[in-house]
């Protein structure tokens, strides 16, 4: 059965989002990738064991909020099949492999961003090497 494991924001200030959801909720911080168009923001990623959540560096005059949601999925190929007979906007998109997560997204059909993973999110604070391996660090 499908979960959901993963929420993305876009925030202006994603640095001080993650220190209110940190504070206020106990989250704690997995991992740190870089973000942007040359790799000079960071996105952070949170999790409060169960759910990864990650805080995506929006562009300065960018929308803010939700950007998408994603579920663990058996098979990312067939549910994106699935979704494309059930009515998906847009079939499966493949995303790059620099560390992200997902392995693909959809669009359902009213348009929103849902993206695929076999393997999940991380819901456990990375050590240094494993997070350097993915192309990231681990928070502060």
């Amino acid at each position: 059965m499908a979960r959901i494991e993963h929420i993305a924001l876009f925030a202006r200030d994603n640095l001080a989002l993650a220190e209110f959801y940190k504070t206020t909720f106990g989250m704690e911080e997995v991992f740190r990738q870089p973000a942007g168009p040359n790799g000079d923001r960071i996105a952070v990623y949170l999790t409060d064991g169960q759910i990864n959540l990650a805080l995506l560096p929006a562009a300065p005059t960018g929308a803010e909020g939700l950007h998408h949601f994603g579920f663990r999925v058996d098979n990312v190929a067939e549910t994106a099949d699935t979704a494309v007979e059930a009515g998906a906007r847009h079939g499966r998109s493949e995303v790059p492999q620099d560390g992200r997560f997902n392995e693909a997204f959809i669009l359902d059909p009213v348009g929103a961003r849902i993206d695929l993973s076999s393997t999940g999110w991380a819901t456990e604070p990375m050590d240094a090497a494993t997070a350097a391996a993915r192309g990231g660090s681990v928070g502060d």
